[in-house]
């Protein structure tokens, strides 16, 4: 199971009602949160959720409403007495930033450790599942986000005991572990069915248009996308600042063929995003104007 919650929708500066941009993904235990803007320790809280276990945070880019929350919710985690590491991701300069940024939060009793995005699409890959970044076209450099869960195929008990593998080696071989025992080799290949549907997040704001978006979104169970303007006259704008309409998040998910659409990222002075969504709907059906603490769990088939 994974956990899906988008804890802030604003773009540009937080609203009473509305937070600036983060997302949390939690699964087996990990949690990774994307964007860190303002307001998002106090989302958290909403939530009912905690800081303390966060460990990894990845940025979509450097602007200040996507990482004005890292400080104090360093601050947070260390006064909650967190001593694990804790990975930060994004573009280069994270580094750079990050060390700008603790001025105000230098002394923290756990380490940091920063990964910089070096290519244009980049793979991430940790216990269970990966973090795929991929760049878009913003007026910085800025990447969307995939978290891609694999899951491997069935166990086959039978075909295991038909090959006389011990049994001792039966979980690492599900695992996927290639395990050598007195001179034979034993594959997971040798126990497990072809490899069966996983679970997918995709997360992309502040952007044009762009085909990565939706070559990487393909297979998405759900698309999470800025929809900073739903006024049709404010295209020039977007065009300008290189975001994009709620009506381009909705043609970009129906290129992709995703199962649902979140709009988030809003403008402040788009304070009813629903009023837009009938014509919104008419590309995408299934696009929803999302809210704060909006939350979903994505489920195996099987489940």
């Amino acid at each position: 199971m994974l956990d899906v919650s988008l804890l802030g929708t604003g773009g540009m500066m937080p609203l009473p009602y509305r937070w600036l941009t983060s997302l949390m993904l939690r699964y087996r235990g990990k949690s990774i949160l994307i964007d860190c803007g303002e307001g998002t320790q106090i989302a958290l809280r909403e939530k009912g959720w905690s800081p303390k276990p966060i460990d990894i945070i990845c940025f979509t880019h450097y602007h200040a409403d996507h990482i004005s929350g890292l400080p104090g919710m360093l601050l947070t985690m260390g006064n909650a007495e967190r001593t694990e590491p804790l990975l930060l991701i994004g573009p280069r300069g994270l580094n750079r930033v990050v060390s700008s940024l603790r001025i105000i939060a230098p002394e923290l009793p756990f380490e940091i450790r920063c990964m910089e995005i070096a290519e244009s699409e980049q793979v991430f890959s940790f216990d269970g599942f990966q973090i795929k970044a991929f760049k878009v076209n913003h007026n910085v450099v800025c990447y969307g986000y995939s978290m891609i869960v694999e899951r491997g195929g069935r166990f086959d008990r039978e075909r295991a005991l038909e090959q006389e593998i011990p049994m001792k080696l039966w979980n690492r071989l599900q695992k996927g572990e290639t395990v050598i025992q007195e001179g034979r080799t034993f594959t997971p290949e040798m126990v497990l069915g072809p490899k069966r549907k996983g679970l997918k997040v995709t997360y992309c704001t502040d952007t044009r248009p762009v085909e990565s978006i939706s070559v990487n979104a393909a297979g998405s169970d759900l698309l999470i996308l800025e929809g900073m303007y739903g006024e049709p006259e404010k295209l020039a704008k977007a065009k300008e600042h290189k975001h994009m309409t709620m009506y381009e998040a909705a043609q970009l998910a129906r290129k992709a063929q995703v199962p649902e659409l979140w709009l988030t990222h809003y403008s402040p002075s788009l304070l009813r995003p629903e009023e837009y969504m009938t014509e919104v709907r008419k590309i995408f059906p299934a696009a929803v104007a999302a809210r704060d603490g909006r939350t979903t769990e994505l489920r195996f088939d099987e489940e």
